[in-house]
This record gives structure tokens, sequence and C-alpha cells, in this order.
């Protein structure tokens, strides 16, 4: 009688059954006026409401027949509270689940999948504070965690960053008899490599094939990715063979993988056949698979093939986005080509794609190279009336253009502008200042830049110490040259073989000698 009802209730609410005197409320209405009393019969009719609306996800209406139900002293069972907590967050209502879930500690019976579906919510919305705060409650009520908590938890703490947590978190539970399944280890794999604990990741995974559990799909791709990302395509496709003969069938995420890991290599011809059997297997490329064919031919300097990919992407119905277009101007400008480089950027704003700080970077970049520095400015005017801010990057690509012309003062309000605006230089930029002052030969400067890279906890490069110790020494200023040339052995840089010569510790410069370094040997 009640699973008739409930079927009834479905099709009203999802528009099958269409009658303007059978509504929830008329129904309800009419039972709270012929009943004084509330029956078991009206708490199981809320709940069959409730229930109906949390099938057709509609969050709002499950929660205004709840709180109507516990208003009128009607407590829903567990499986009904637990139902509509996985509907108002599957339809991104984490708050209201949230103050659900807490206002009804205590009257709803709580099990112990109504505490983890609180949990899992939390992690995945990047609260582990909460998180942590529900797993206290489940356990203050006596009750334990399962496999399922344990590994939102985990995968929480992975998202988050804190991988020693998680690991906790992962030995933690196979001391409480737990034993994890494909999802907490493929979590637990997955997040150790993005941390870079490659050794560690691969461990855990064989370690997971030798207790019996089988990886999944995200397991294996996972691990391909990580293969790719060291450069080992090979063992990848390995995965690939072991995972096809388990008759486990790639996704569209495990070609992308294998498509970046091949195009990373060069291996832009095998990429592309790649394509052609993701095809041949009834699954489409996507925008990433278009971006990664891309930017691969793009860095062998294909832009013909790359231009090509791009017409074909958008003949298959799939938008650029702002990916695409920032590796076509990448592509255009490493081939020289910066009038079609710049035009896209016309184009992506026509398609409603706005230019960001990397598209302008790339660009300024380009003309920077190209000594072009008066359009590279231009842009970076333009970017800024744009309302975007330049990050270090594009005070780089400018600073570094500028040295290379020898314009040392354009480069050195640059360099001082970038205080302006809160942005520190990193070492990078000041390898490049140091060397361009060298260039000029104007010692006092390079040096006076070198020692700021040490007070702001920055070590200059090989290169710098070597230019800097060279311009030092061809000035007079001996002492200094081998002050440098000491602290530079000192942090384990070798000197270039300008500064050190001979089987003697000396310094050997091209406009004659150096007084020795006392104890230094240089080669």
């Amino acid at each position: 009688m009640l699973s008739h009802a409930h079927s009834l209730l479905l099709r009203l609410f999802s528009g099958r059954i269409s009658s303007p005197s059978f509504t929830p409320s008329s129904l309800l209405n009419h039972l709270t006026k012929t009943h004084l009393d509330f029956t078991p019969h009206h708490a199981l009719l809320y709940e069959s409401i409730v229930n109906s609306h949390v099938q057709l996800h509609l969050p709002e209406k499950s929660l205004f027949y709840f709180n109507q139900m516990v208003d009128k002293g009607m407590l829903p069972t567990s499986n009904s509270f637990n139902g509509l907590l996985s509907c108002l967050l599957k339809c991104n209502e984490f708050e209201k689940s949230w103050r659900v879930f807490e206002s009804m500690r205590g009257k709803v019976a709580m099990d112990v999948y109504s505490f983890g579906i609180m949990i899992k919510g939390c992690c995945e919305n990047g609260d582990l504070n909460r998180a942590f705060e529900v797993l206290g409650q489940l356990e203050d009520m006596g009750l334990c965690p399962n496999v399922v908590i344990y590994t939102s938890l985990i995968d929480g703490c992975c998202k988050s960053g804190d991988i020693d947590r998680a690991k906790k978190l992962f030995y933690e539970m196979g001391e409480l008899g737990l034993v994890a399944n494909q999802h907490t280890f493929t979590v637990m794999i997955n997040g150790l490599f993005k941390k870079g604990f490659k050794k560690d990741g691969f461990e855990l995974y064989e370690k997971m094939k030798l207790g019996g559990v089988s990886p999944n799909i995200y397991t294996y791709t996972s691990v391909m990715n990580e293969y790719c990302n060291d450069g080992r395509v090979n063992n990848a496709f390995e995965l690939l063979d072991e995972m096809l003969q388990r008759g486990i069938f790639c996704n569209v995420v495990t070609f992308n993988t294998l498509i970046s890991g091949l195009c990373r290599e060069m291996r832009v011809s095998e990429a592309e056949k790649l394509v052609g059997r993701m095809k041949k297997g009834g699954l489409g490329p996507n925008v990433i698979t278009y971006n990664t064919l891309i930017d691969g031919f793009g860095n062998v300097g294909k832009m013909d093939k790359a231009a090509r990919l791009f017409n074909e992407m958008k003949s298959n119905c799939l938008s650029p986005s702002l990916v695409t277009y920032n590796v076509l101007i990448s592509g255009f400008s490493k081939a020289g080509n910066l009038s079609r480089a710049a035009g896209l950027i016309k184009e992506m704003e026509e398609r409603g794609i706005s230019p960001t700080i990397t598209t302008y970077t790339i660009l300024i970049d380009a003309f920077a190279r190209g000594d072009d520095m008066e359009k590279a400015l231009e842009l970076f005017n333009s970017m800024q009336k744009a309302g975007l801010v330049p990050d270090v990057c594009t005070y780089g690509v400018l600073i570094s253009g500028w040295c290379r012309k020898g314009n040392m003062k354009e480069a050195s309000t640059l360099f001082r502008s970038m205080g302006e605006i809160h942005l520190k230089p990193n070492d990078v930029i000041y390898n490049m200042m140091i060397h361009g002052y060298c260039n000029e030969g104007n010692s006092y400067r390079a040096l006076r830049l070198l020692r700021e890279m040490g007070e702001n906890g920055m070590v200059p490069n090989a290169a710098t110490y070597s230019f800097t110790s060279q311009v030092l020494c061809k000035d007079g200023k001996r002492e200094e040259a081998e002050v440098l040339v000491n602290d530079m052995i000192r942090l384990g840089l070798k000197p270039s073989v300008s500064i050190c010569g001979g089987g003697q510790p000396r310094l050997v410069w091209a406009s004659g000698g150096c007084t020795p370094v006392v104890a230094v040997k240089c080669w």
C-alpha cells in the first residue's frame, strides 16, 4: 500500500499526473483537518513526500516538507534524513545540509551513514575542520567509522595537501582492522603522487595488488600519469596493455594522459595515432585532447598542423577554451608569426573569452625576444587597461627584453616598480639584472644586487657568481671577487673555467691575474 502511494506521489511530482486538486499540500491539509492527532500513517505519508522530492532532486521542496514534519512533532527515520542530506549535498547546498545536520542532532536517530554523508560533504567542500568535528561526534556516540568514512577523510586530506595526515589515517584504518578498498588505495596513491612522493605511491600500488585489491581504471590512470610525468611513457603503455587484458576499457581521461605523455616527449605522430585508436574505440576527443595535441605540434614547430587541429576542433562542435588560445598563441609566437599570434587575441575576445595575464605575458615575451620592445610595452599597457595586474612572470619577460638590449635604465625602472605593487622579484629576475649590469661593466650595481639577493634568502646561480667576479676583477676589486668565489664554492657551486685555471688554487682572468684564493681549490 505504502509503495503504491509512493509510486503515485512520484508520478504526481514528476508531472506525469496533473490535477489541481491533488497536491502534497492539499493532501496534508486534508489529513490534518480530519485527524486531531498525528498517527504513524501521517509520518509515513510525510516521509513518502520527502523521499519522492529527494528522488526527483528537488532539495528545496524536500527540505520544506521535512521541516513541516518536524514542526508537527513527527520525527523522520534515519533513512529519510540521510536521503535529504545526500540530496542537499548533491545539489550544492552544503551550508543548508550542515544546518539540517546540526539542528537534528539528538532528535533524529542518526546512524553511521548519516555521519558518513556529512563527513564526505565537508571533505568535498574543503572543510576538513568540520569533517573531523563530525568524526569526533560519531566516536562520542560510541560508533566506529567505516572504510567509506576513512576514505572520504583521506581524500579530503590529500586534496588539501595534508599528505601526512592522510597517511596517518590510512595506517590507522588498518590498525582498526578495516580493509582498504579500490577507492581508498586510489585516492591515497593519487595523493602521494600529487605531493611528489613517487616512491611511496608506486610502493602502495604494488602493496594494493599484493593484497588482492585489483586496480580500477582510476588507479591505472593515476599510475600512468605518474609514469608519463617521470618520462616513462613506455611503462605507461605496458600498464595500458595490462588494463585491457583485464577487460577494463579506457576512458577519455586515460587516453588524454597517454597523449600528454607522448607530446611531452615530442612523439606527436604517435600521439595523433593514439587519437585515431581512441576514435575507433568509440570515444571522441574532447577539448583537453585537442589542446594537448595543438600544444604538442606547436612545440615541435608544426604550426600548420596545429592550426588544422584547431579548425577540426571547431568543426566537431567543440568550443576552444582559454587554454586552446594560449597554446596556439604560444606556438605562433615561438614560430615567429607574431601577427597571427596577436590576431588570436581578437578572435578569443569575439568568442567571449577574455585574455588572462598568461595570454598577455606569452605575447609580451614573444615581442621582447623579437627585439620589438615598443610593441611589448604597448601590450603591457593594454593588459593593465583591461584591469589585469602584471605578475612576476610579466615583469620578468620585459626586464629580460631590456637587459638583452643593454638598456639597464629601463630594466632598473621596471625592477624597482615591482615593489610599488608589492611584487618581489624572484631569483631569475635578479640573475638577469646582475648579468645586465655585468655586461655594461657596472660591478657596483651588480654586486649590490647580488648582496640584496642574499638578504632576501635567494642564492645566485653559478653563472651569476662567475660573471660578477670577473667584472669585479676587471675593475681591480680583487678582494670582493675572491670573497664571491669563496662564497660560491662554500655553497657547492662549481666555478667556470673562466674563473679557475690550471692546477693552482688561483683566479685567472682575461685581463691578468688575481691574488690567490687561500685554501680554495677550484677544479
